[in-house]
């Protein structure tokens, strides 16, 4: 079976946004859990993840992943790496023909970046913490590095304003770096409490960066039957969830 992704136009290299659907997962993590750090069964992960890299055309063996931190390392990707081995980082880059960057997330938002004619793609995972601490701007400066030059990037299923409530804490730490970035918060149902636009804050990170940026209007909470949520689960008391995957690859 071919799972079901989705794609944007202006990233004109083989790219998916992943959902939820289309793998062979069960329980918590059904069904196309991509998650190599989970504690869903290895055989399923691997079979999942074969299925994506099908999907887009490559071996299974393309597919790089990183130990995600929430942090802002990014990690050259033109030397691979054993799964084993995953460097401990939130992006990656290359200009290699033949590989494929893999982000998995679950509420945070994954970014695909390509400037196609200069050949070079990049993966980024976008928390809120990320996204202020420079995320973003590390991948594109990363990017360039590399030779690119007109850098497209979208921000794919991410959880939605609308679902997303924040407390002070965030809201403060987004407003220290930049005031004018107050227009990414709305009133909450609560005193205290905002809702936060993080799919267009990291647009709006991007755009200010120099690159040309978009989001897909995908809310990863209210669409449970698509994608997984970690706060969705949080809500309804935790345990283990699968997260979905967001690819890029240079063919070759």
């Amino acid at each position: 079976m071919t799972p079901p992704f989705l794609t944007h136009d202006t990233l004109a290299v083989p790219h998916g946004f992943f959902t939820r659907e289309g793998g062979v997962s069960t329980g918590p993590f059904a069904a196309l859990n991509c998650s190599l750090s989970g504690r869903d069964d290895t055989d399923c992960v691997a079979e999942n993840r074969r299925r994506a890299t099908d999907a887009l055309g490559l071996p299974a063996t393309a597919l790089l992943g990183l130990t995600q931190v929430h942090g802002v390392a990014v990690a050259d990707a033109n030397t691979p790496w054993k799964l084993e081995d995953r460097p401990r980082a939130d992006a990656m880059v290359t200009n290699r023909p033949g590989r494929m960057l893999g982000i998995v997330t679950a509420d945070c938002a994954p970014v695909l970046f390509a400037d196609a004619e200069a050949g070079v793609i990049g993966a980024a995972h976008a928390g809120w913490r990320g996204a202020v601490a420079g995320m973003l701007e590390a991948t594109l400066d990363a990017m360039r590095g590399l030779g690119a030059r007109r850098i497209l990037a979208v921000v794919g299923p991410c959880i939605g304003q609308a679902s997303y409530e924040v407390g002070p804490d965030l809201r403060d730490a987004v407003l220290v770096r930049n005031t004018a970035d107050a227009r990414h918060f709305a009133p909450g149902q609560r005193a205290d409490r905002w809702q936060f636009d993080l799919p267009g804050y990291c647009v709006s990170r991007l755009i200010a960066a120099g690159a040309e940026a978009t989001a897909l209007d995908q809310d990863t909470l209210s669409l449970d039957q698509r994608y997984f949520s970690f706060r969705r689960a949080t809500l309804a008391g935790g345990g283990p969830i699968g997260h979905q995957l967001s690819a890029i690859a240079l063919p070759g």
